[in-house]
């Protein structure tokens, strides 16, 4: 079984345990950026992955939720922010750049723009670490949104924080996903990865520094407090954050910004 792994500081405590202290024989883990992702849950190349969460409206027929697991935030997460030289009132018509490494928080600051600030920028795709030399403002996350920048800009916008404070609810960025195909060829296979994540949220307790010490290893160009970003981060899926997750898919596809999530299909449901 091929299993996606977003390549990023927030999903190393999901596969810690895997990866560090009990691999699973048989499974392949593939690290990309979640586009990357993204696109191989859709053309069938991943048999299990986390997705960005604005992913699953196009893959909806195909493809099911893990009920229990999700990268959140409530509010302020640092990971997902908006660099500017001007005020974020001020971007309306202003080049304005868009990470090509995920799906979630291009909709999120579109929405955001769109319905809350009532501004339309001219969007621009950028690479994930991009300058601010003929743009106006770049949405960066993950990782690079946490690295040192020799390119500061006077403003940033954590996008997690603006989006409690305009609609009143939190974001969930990434959602864990099998194919729905997969379910009865894979199953033990399956079983097998959702006791590894769980083994691995649990050592985020039982053994949270030397968790930390792996994850700063791996990631070394990142500047933020580990710590810190993990206490912001909700890894369990909560039934609020199951809420938030389809008011975030009514608000997008509202706007013509998603195609409309018709039921959210979990897991185990079926």
């Amino acid at each position: 079984m091929r299993l996606g792994y977003i390549d990023y500081l927030n999903c190393f405590p999901f596969y810690y345990h895997m990866t560090r202290k009990s691999p699973l024989p048989g499974i392949e883990v593939v690290p990309a950026y979640p586009s990357a992702l993204n696109d191989m849950m859709r053309s069938g190349a991943l048999d299990m992955s986390p997705i960005s969460s604005a992913a699953y409206a196009d893959m909806q027929d195909r493809i099911l939720i893990l009920p229990d697991f999700c990268l959140s935030s409530v509010g302020y997460v640092r990971s997902v922010v908006l660099r500017s030289r001007v005020p974020i009132e001020d971007l309306d018509g202003r080049r304005l750049g868009l990470s090509s490494a995920s799906q979630t928080s291009v909709v999120l600051l579109k929405t955001l723009l769109r319905k809350h600030y009532g501004i339309e920028p001219a969007y621009l795709p950028t690479t994930p670490s991009p300058l601010l030399e003929d743009i106006d403002a770049a949405l960066v996350i993950g990782n690079e949104a946490m690295e040192n920048t020799r390119d500061p800009a006077p403003y940033i916008y954590d996008l997690g924080d603006l989006w409690l404070r305009k609609t009143g609810h939190p974001v969930v960025f990434a959602l864990f996903t099998v194919q729905a195909a997969a379910v009865r060829s894979f199953a033990a296979d399956i079983a097998r990865v959702i006791a590894s994540y769980n083994s691995s949220l649990l050592c985020l307790h039982t053994e949270r520094e030397a968790l930390i010490a792996h994850a700063r290893e791996k990631y070394p160009a990142v500047a933020y407090d580990i710590d810190t970003y993990y206490s912001l981060l909700r890894f369990e899926f909560t039934p609020d954050l199951h809420r938030a997750l389809e008011f975030y898919y009514d608000e997008a596809g509202s706007l013509g910004l998603l195609e409309r999530v018709k039921r959210v299909r979990y897991f185990g449901e079926e």
